[in-house]
């Protein structure tokens, strides 16, 4: 009896999916939001992400990065917050092939229209330089 107790040092050990979720739905812990307010921040960074603004899908996903991590977490926030995860990475995956598309084909991808897409040339075709 005095061996199987001594195998166990902790009786109470929970090392279960429960006791691994988060108690608090934001980063800051007890100093953050409560339940209902973290629902309110999510679904309004969540729906202004779409208005062009996808830094605040950034924003909504670090601050809120508990509900990420732990999938049995506050589901209510937890839909808003997978929702900007993705739309960070659709955005992201967009921006980056724009860009790379630029970098890499340039003038030999576009042609003589590359002259009137790059934006020095189209800044000094406007007169916003000032160097007329």
């Amino acid at each position: 009896m005095e061996a199987s107790e001594s195998i166990n040092p902790i009786p109470n050990n929970r090392n279960s999916i429960a006791s691994s979720t988060p108690v608090w739905p934001t980063v800051d812990g007890p100093l953050g939001l409560s339940e209902d307010e973290s629902l309110s921040y999510a679904r309004r960074f969540y729906i202004f992400g779409f208005a062009l603004l996808p830094l605040l899908w950034a924003v909504n996903c670090f601050y809120f990065w508990p509900v990420l991590r732990h999938p049995r977490s506050f589901p209510p926030i937890r839909r808003y917050v997978l929702g900007s995860a993705v739309g960070l990475a659709v955005f992201s995956a967009l921006l980056c092939s724009w860009a790379l598309t630029f970098v890499i084909g340039g003038e030999r991808l576009f042609g003589p229209v590359w002259d009137k897409l790059v934006l020095y040339n189209l800044a000094d075709t406007i007169g916003l330089t000032g160097w007329n």
